[in-house]
């Protein structure tokens, strides 16, 4: 039998009731639409809450304004992915779209964070242990149900395919469409989006996924706009003060919290006694210190600059720090790590991190408690250069402190003093009184760790002038208008992510060496002082001489004698 030809005009997937493949499925616009709405409704949830509770909306305008925004929102969503929807990457661009809007749902309504550019920096730094304290089930369920339950069906959708050329002109057509319909209902609600987001700034940063989209465009954005190459250099002229030959020379630790607010530490006046051992040593505690931002990220980048907060935000290179200053005089500094990094600070000091070599009862599983640091730490100091050690030994000892949001593993069993205790990281599930007893808990634990840093300083000064200085590098909320956590734009930000604690003690010989006298320093515990401060009070407590100094902003300056 001879095969049968085709019939002019047909073809063999005609004949076999195949359509051709730019007939079969949905048009590749309708996944894109309703993903978008998906994003811009149900994943906006915490934005839609927020803007509940504000007066302005309560009335009938009011509501008209939030569906507006909805359709802004989702019309902004479908216009920018209509730039990715091609043939291969519409459902892989659309699943990450969803996944990162479930993700920041989550977070946002837990914890009452925002997403922006300082935040995304802290995500993108996060280490596998912070990684591990924010596992829980609530997250796992948001993420399946807001996000890989619908990237689930977007993948068993069929969908047309599309000509290189007819899916250009749909892709343009869709972001036009989107474009005129965001303009069009912000021209109808201009003046109410105008004034809610000029008195609510935070609210640009609860858009989901659009406030993860422009964070990292933004962090992606800030190398070009700052010039590239070498760091500047900073304070190459510094020179550490003269040891006298009866006198030894300075040993000062510095310790950087972390996460620690100024109203939790009985020393400021805080109702529970959370810092029994440091109140028995001679200790003068600033009670009006306030940090350059939110986070670690932030904050501590901005402490050991010169710039001060305002000048650290719009800096247009990068340029060295207070510890590379430290250097430059000649001192011998040593930077010792129990967080997730020193962000660049210490990289060209000798620096180690805990956790290398398991210490029973204070490190397990490669986390550590903060005593971990003094173990040894005699020895690491021997092994600096002997001419820089004449001159003076600059500690750095970075916390793990109070960070969150499992405070119940900052702290051993035995300073375990306020119980019941929240052990979830999910802390919204918490009695309040828990959770406050976990957090109180770690702070009891950093009394116990200052005072035993000062207890090793004292054993020192048989060949030094020891002293030590201790500063938050940020606060925390603690569900305080269901806020928790930190990492909120700093000018909207609550006290309780800024109010940090600043602790300094004094050994009489290094009093005796630089002059400072602490009972002059109590007298200013009330004055205000900002981690702008910090890079010249450390620099005029060593009596390091530069021109990076600057006497105005040192908080010793006025204590010590001339």
């Amino acid at each position: 039998m001879s095969p049968t030809l085709p019939v002019p005009g047909s073809s063999p997937l005609h004949d076999a009731g195949v359509r051709a493949p730019e007939a079969t499925g949905k048009h590749p616009a309708w996944p894109l639409l309703l993903a978008s709405l998906w994003m811009a409704s149900v994943a906006n949830l915490p934005l839609w809450q927020q803007l509940l509770r504000l007066p302005e909306l309560t009335s009938w305008r009011g509501l008209g304004f939030a569906l507006g925004l909805g359709v802004i929102v989702g019309a902004a969503l479908c216009g920018l992915l209509s730039l990715l929807s091609w043939r291969w990457t519409l459902k892989p661009v659309l699943t990450l779209s969803l996944l990162a809007a479930a993700a920041g749902a989550y977070f946002m309504q837990a914890y009452g964070v925002v997403i922006d550019p300082t935040m995304m920096a802290n995500v993108l730094q996060t280490d596998p242990h912070e990684t591990r304290d924010l596992l829980n089930w609530r997250l796992f369920g948001t993420v399946a149900g807001l996000g890989l339950l619908p990237a689930g069906w977007l993948w068993r959708m069929p969908l047309r395919r599309l000509a290189p050329r007819r899916q250009a002109l749909s892709n343009a057509a869709t972001l036009l469409l989107s474009l005129a319909l965001a303009a069009g209902t912000l021209l109808l609600f201009f003046q109410d989006f105008s004034s809610l987001m000029r008195n609510h700034t935070q609210l640009r940063y609860l858009v989901n996924p659009l406030n993860s989209f422009y964070a990292l465009g933004n962090l992606a954005a800030k190398p070009l706009q700052r010039r590239s190459g070498p760091l500047l250099p900073l304070g190459l002229d510094a020179q550490a003060a003269a040891v006298p030959q009866d006198a030894k020379p300075p040993l000062l630790v510095l310790v950087v919290g972390e996460t620690a607010r100024m109203d939790h530490f009985a020393l400021n006046g805080y109702a529970r006694p959370t810092t029994p051992r440091l109140a028995s040593e001679n200790v003068v505690s600033q009670r009006n210190a306030w940090s350059c931002g939110t986070s670690t990220a932030a904050s501590l980048p901005c402490m050991f600059s010169d710039l001060g907060r305002e000048g650290f935000d719009s800096r247009k290179a990068e340029q060295e720090n207070l510890v590379d200053v430290l250097q430059h005089a000649g001192l011998a500094v040593l930077w010792l790590d129990n967080q997730s990094g020193c962000k660049g600070l210490c990289d060209r000091v000798p620096h180690a991190a805990t956790g290398a070599q398991p210490l029973p009862g204070l490190c397990e599983q490669g986390e550590c408690f903060d005593e971990a640091m003094l173990q040894g730490l005699a020895q690491r100091i021997a092994e600096l250069p002997a001419e820089r050690r004449a001159r003076g030994v600059v500690v750095l000892l970075h916390q793990m402190g109070s960070h969150g949001p499992a405070y119940y593993r900052r702290s051993p069993s035995a300073f375990k003093r306020f119980l019941p205790e929240c052990v979830s990281n999910a802390l919204q599930e918490c009695e309040r009184e828990a959770l406050v007893n976990a957090y109180d808990n770690s702070i009891v634990y950093t009394d116990h760790f200052l005072a035993s840093t000062i207890d090793w300083l004292k054993a020192e000064e048989r060949t030094m002038s020891p002293a030590l200085i201790y500063v938050s590098d940020h606060g925390e909320s603690l569900g305080e208008n269901q806020l928790y956590l930190h990492g909120l734009p700093w000018r909207v930000a609550p006290d309780a992510q800024k109010h940090v604690p600043w602790i300094t003690w004094l050994s009489p010989s290094f009093e005796q060496l630089r002059g400072l006298h602490t009972d002059c320093l109590k007298q200013g515990i009330d004055a205000p002082v900002s981690h702008d401060h910090f890079f010249h009070s450390v620099l005029g407590a060593l009596g390091v001489r530069t021109e990076a100094y600057r006497p105005a902003q040192d908080l010793y300056a006025r204590c010590r004698a001339a």
